[in-house]
């Protein structure tokens, strides 16, 4: 491990670390040597095999219930992280919620869903910011959003996924703004990510499309999504960037 890369001392946070893409990240920063707090709504098993597998690597982490939808869940969280550790170096708002909806059926995509969707995706990113802030500005800490390159592109599980990521695209640079110079907030957007359950629940279409369009021949990769978390969390002069994770989709490249 480099000095550089080094996270002896941090204290990260990792929203959603029961799923996929976020096992690896708080694998990846736990490796790296920061106590990890995973976050996990009803998965406790999964977040409790995200915990093993940190430890069987020799690493330090524990977990917390957190639903996104609520407000008084995310100020309790960020308290009980506060009274335990007395710090926050690291928020990766990682956690979402995606159906698959194809485009045309507007229809389909209720105002319960919309809510759903945009109160999970966007809104809780920003409270958690918010509530954190304060810690983070402590110790010159980070924020990496995880986003997705339906953020960019019209084209993912559905419209409110999309409109989702598109606004927390623009929340991290607005947030880049707000905190610094104390807090640097930075963006990864994969595209699909083979074998999770978020691309399991695009349509078809969608996700066969991505892998014939990937340039390199294949599409995103949990360790490369982590690695960019890395990379930006153990940065000290970049901030308000969004990082594609696709494999090349000529569409998302800006």
């Amino acid at each position: 491990m480099s000095e550089v890369r080094s996270l002896i001392g941090k204290i990260s946070m990792v929203t959603g670390g029961s799923g996929d893409i976020g096992r690896a990240i708080a694998r990846r920063l736990a490796m790296s040597g920061s106590t990890v707090v995973v976050t996990y709504e009803g998965a406790e098993d999964r977040a409790e095999q995200t915990l093993k597998e940190i430890g069987d690597e020799g690493g330090k982490s524990t977990k917390i219930q957190l639903d996104q939808r609520d407000p008084g869940s995310i100020e309790a969280a960020v308290k009980s992280i506060e009274d335990q550790f007395g710090q926050l170096d690291i928020l990766v708002n990682n956690a979402a919620w995606n159906i698959g909806i194809p485009f045309p059926e507007l229809e389909k995509l209720t105002p319960e869903i919309w809510d759903r969707v945009l109160e999970t995706n966007l809104r809780a990113p920003f409270l958690l910011a918010r509530s954190a802030a304060s810690l983070l500005r402590e110790g010159g800490g980070h924020i990496v959003n995880i986003s997705s390159a339906g953020g960019i592109t019209p084209g993912s599980s559905s419209i409110a996924y999309s409109s989702s990521k598109a606004g927390l695209n623009h929340l991290t640079r607005c947030l880049a703004v707000a905190m610094a110079p104390d807090v640097a907030v930075n963006c990864v957007a994969p595209g699909l990510v083979e074998d999770t359950r978020m691309a399991n629940r695009l349509p078809e279409a969608v996700s066969n499309g991505a892998r014939r369009q990937a340039i390199l021949g294949r599409v995103g990769q949990v360790a490369d999504i982590a690695e960019q978390v890395l990379t930006f969390v153990t940065s000290t002069s970049v901030t308000g960037q969004t990082m594609v994770v696709d494999g090349g989709l000529p569409a998302a490249m800006r």
